[in-house]
């Protein structure tokens, strides 16, 4: 059945860009003149789906090099997670740079449309563009989806003491509910680079969420509207728009799947009123990355830390937007649960994986993963206080050996007895 598969999907160009994101990360493949690192690939031991499509479909053709493949492509859009069920759709990439300065940065682009068999439709154009020799660096995106979003309360499921609504809220046996929206996002960041691997940026982010609906609950005690009603926030619809402070360092090798290096994010979201915001508020940010290669000769052999937390400084922020679980800008934290399993104003997440190849050619490698995640909640659970684990295991199969990029199926697992098959492209982080 795999095989199958993957000889349905033609080439992925040279530049992959993961779905659904909201921005497009800053760091990619580097080279300088005079100071190009070591290439590490050796592309001629290594095979990937390419590979395969013209080993069956075209046998007796050679090969063209690697740097004659199109920097543009359109591929199927295929996932499958807990959160959005099954989906498929069609998505386009493309990679391109500007001006003859041979240090700028490509700059990439890519679209998506689908479906899922949860009801889940998605549509989204992002960007990242690196005007010449990097002096400035354009991220954005514009998303307009339907969404089903599976809720099951806040903080971190820890037992509860107080009032009805407290225990309602904090909803410690993890009852599941489902709330359907529209959603609407716009978001643009502008970046200049002060020195090298180092940008300061800043933007703007709207988020716009119509029509919320419980289709499922026949009471108005749930969650959600016990939230939304002790904050102020209408049931039906909300807007969180605000101002983007930002700063980015990053040493990885690679941006799709990296052998070394760091990749560091720290920045400010302000929400504001005067810019449409139901609510004021103001978070602080981090996303922390640290790759460790354990092998020369064979450096897939790679162990790989994430540190991810949002707090919230001041202000209000509406239920469907607090930090949680899978509320990265990937939607790629939290393996073993369900979208927004865990949140609360204050959040932090770590994780580690060890990355390993299977076979010679590294076609099939493999990782196993542990993850914990804490967060607040209004009963007085403080971030730290409590942590929740999850963890589990999976195959890679490469894609596309110039970018690294890979297919990957995982089986994570966690705890009230969530668990569940993720696949998707590139690496969780």
């Amino acid at each position: 059945m795999l095989i199958a598969l993957f000889a349905s999907i033609p080439v992925i160009a040279f530049s992959q860009v993961s779905t659904p994101a909201d921005t497009v990360k800053v760091d990619s493949l580097r080279i300088k003149q005079g100071t190009a690192p070591k290439r590490v690939d050796d592309f001629s031991k290594q095979y990937d789906v390419g590979d395969l499509f013209q080993a069956i479909f075209h046998p007796n053709k050679k090969p063209d090099s690697l740097k004659k493949r199109s920097g543009i492509t359109v591929i199927p859009n295929v996932a499958a997670n807990p959160s959005i069920g099954a989906q498929i759709g069609i998505k386009a990439v493309a990679g391109l740079k500007f001006g003859n300065d041979p240090s700028t940065l490509m700059s990439v682009a890519a679209t998506s449309a689908s479906i899922t068999t949860k009801g889940i439709i998605y549509f989204y154009i992002n960007h990242n563009v690196f005007t010449n020799a990097n002096k400035w660096n354009l991220q954005g995106s514009l998303v307009a989806a339907k969404t089903v979003t599976p809720d099951f309360g806040l903080g971190i499921g820890n037992d509860a003491t107080g009032s009805a609504e407290d225990i309602a809220l904090s909803n410690p046996d993890r009852k599941p509910f489902v709330l359907h929206s529209q959603y609407y996002a716009f978001r643009e960041k502008v970046y200049k680079e002060v020195t090298k691997n180092l940008f300061l940026g800043a933007g703007l982010a709207f988020e716009i969420r119509r029509k919320i609906e419980d289709r499922i609950s026949t009471t108005d005690f749930t969650p959600y509207k016990i939230y939304s009603d002790r904050n102020g926030f209408d049931w039906n619809n909300y807007q969180s728009n605000g101002l983007l402070f930002n700063a980015q360092y990053t040493s990885r090798d690679n941006q799709n799947r990296a052998y070394k290096g760091i990749y560091a994010d720290a920045g400010f979201r302000v929400n504001q009123t005067w810019m449409g915001s139901s609510k004021s508020a103001v978070q602080f940010n981090v996303d922390f990355r640290k790759y460790f290669s354990l092998s020369r000769r064979n450096p897939e052999h790679v162990i790989a830390f994430w540190y991810w937390s949002s707090h919230l400084i001041s202000g209000v922020l509406p239920y469907l937007e607090l930090p949680g679980t899978g509320r990265d800008g990937a939607f790629r934290s939290g393996r073993g649960y369900t979208v927004q399993y865990f949140k609360g104003t204050q959040y932090a997440y770590s994780e580690v994986e060890y990355r390993f190849p299977i076979l010679k050619n590294k076609f099939v490698s493999g990782v196993t993963f542990f993850n914990m995640q804490s967060a607040n909640d209004d009963m007085g659970t403080k971030l730290y206080q409590i942590w929740q684990p999850g963890g589990g295991a999976g195959l890679r199969v490469l894609f596309n050996k110039a970018t690294r990029t890979n297919l990957c199926l995982d089986y994570a697992f966690g705890k009230y007895g969530s668990r569940g098959f993720f696949l998707g492209l590139n690496e969780a982080f």
